[in-house]
């Protein structure tokens, strides 16, 4: 289903960065300037950084302005603290020790597997994740998220992905993704319970990706952790269900992917003490995630506000669009609308020798000056297209209208071409 090797997105970003440098140099072009909404980088997509944590980074970096005036009395202690957990008191040495378990980010915090060990993986996911799985020697065993319910976790699905395992794998654990990437979606309550349930009833370790909880603003939609519904749901699932739960600050409210502050962790929950013995040894056998990104991961706190009224235009415009249609974003970065592609653009796809989803990609690009990323390489149902972009609201803030004029004049000459 994935396969690094055809893998074309790193095409279409070096064809971006092309074109990005021919435009400096004059050549001409209908556009100024190529708009990327391929990446997850919120710093990228115009968000500021946190003055909080710049400045407190700072003071770890520079102790010396722990006595300055400069910078506001609560930073400066902040700072302090942080470097009191630091061995020699400087961020050159030693880990932030309360933090419990910490990588180079969330996607390096998964785990060894034995030969044929099945893991249960949404369609669509993060093609990283997946093949990070599968270079461990696990098999990726593919249950499909429902496009017309807003992308749903059904557990009718997750039983049929279960028993086309047997024979092939021995499924152990189930990987879930909430908020949605690259679909936006964010699971209601009742959908996190059943999964649990299932969870419990076939013996599956739970692995959730919760990068994207601090971003949820679908209408009525709220963010329930896994692990506080294991709680809550009591014996026998509290003290039984085991757990994995994986958080960056990479992807949380403060975006720190841009300046390299990579730091992810994972939580687990009811695992045997003796297994715990073997992950801690397991962790502890890499160095430690920069702790500078430690510290960052440190200061994530507060969800941020609601989203801007402009998007409420995006969606307008966007499933106005003929053969382009996109469920409701309730959570998350990304979009992953839908291209009902003609017999004709499928065809000269095949004819370039191209997925007809990456052919899109690459027309937009090069005509409309958007850098998109195509959907097969997140997976997808058979037969069906999408693209992923970034749906941040600081990206809309600026960009949105240029953004949305530029889509739809493609999509419409798109679709116009190849009727």
């Amino acid at each position: 289903m994935w396969n690094m090797k055809q893998l074309e997105y790193g095409a279409l970003a070096r064809r971006a960065n092309q074109i990005k440098d021919e435009l400096r140099q004059g050549v001409r072009r209908p556009y100024k300037e190529v708009i990327d909404v391929f990446q997850g980088d919120l710093h990228r997509a115009g968000m500021k950084p946190l003055t909080f944590v710049r400045q407190v980074l700072a003071a770890c970096v520079y102790p010396p302005l722990i006595n300055s005036s400069n910078l506001p009395l609560d930073v400066r202690q902040r700072a302090q603290e942080e470097l009191g957990r630091c061995v020699g008191g400087s961020v050159g040495e030693g880990n932030v020790c309360h933090v419990y378990v910490l990588s180079n980010g969330s996607s390096q915090s998964l785990f060894s597997a034995s030969p044929r060990t099945g893991v249960l993986i949404p369609v669509p996911c993060h093609n990283k994740t997946v093949l990070s799985i599968t270079q461990l020697g696990a098999v990726a065993v593919p249950y499909y998220l429902s496009e017309e319910q807003g992308w749903a976790l059904q557990v009718e699905e997750l039983q049929r992905a279960l028993e086309s395992a047997k024979g092939v794998c021995n499924p152990v654990a189930l990987y879930v993704i909430n908020p949605g990437n690259p679909a936006g979606y964010v699971q209601s309550q009742k959908s996190v319970l059943e999964v649990i349930r299932f969870a419990w009833e076939k013996r599956l370790f739970l692995l959730v990706d919760e990068l994207y909880q601090d971003r949820v603003y679908g209408e009525n939609c709220e963010f329930v952790s896994y692990k506080r519904a294991v709680s809550e749901m009591g014996p026998p699932f509290s003290g039984t269900v085991e757990l994995a739960s994986f958080h960056s600050v990479s992807k949380g409210f403060s975006g720190e992917y841009v300046c390299g502050l990579r730091a992810g962790y994972v939580e687990l929950v009811n695992l045997d003490p003796a297994v715990m013995k073997y992950i801690h040894t397991l962790f502890s056998k890499d160095a430690c995630s920069p702790v500078l990104g430690q510290i960052a991961l440190d200061l994530m706190t507060d969800p941020p506000k609601p989203g801007d009224p402009s998007y409420l235009l995006y969606k307008q415009v966007v499933n106005s669009l003929p053969g382009f249609s996109c469920p409701p974003i309730e959570g998350g970065l990304f979009a992953f609308p839908r291209l009902h592609l003609t017999p004709k653009a499928i065809q000269k796809a095949k004819e370039l020798g191209l997925q007809p989803d990456t052919f899109y990609c690459t027309r937009l690009l090069e005509e409309g000056g958007v850098f998109t990323g195509p959907g097969w390489e997140y997976g997808q149902k058979e037969g069906t297209y999408h693209i992923r972009y970034n749906t941040s609201r600081a990206l809309f803030k600026d960009i949105m209208e240029e953004l949305l004029r530029r889509l739809s004049s493609f999509h419409m000459t798109f679709m116009k071409d190849f009727s």
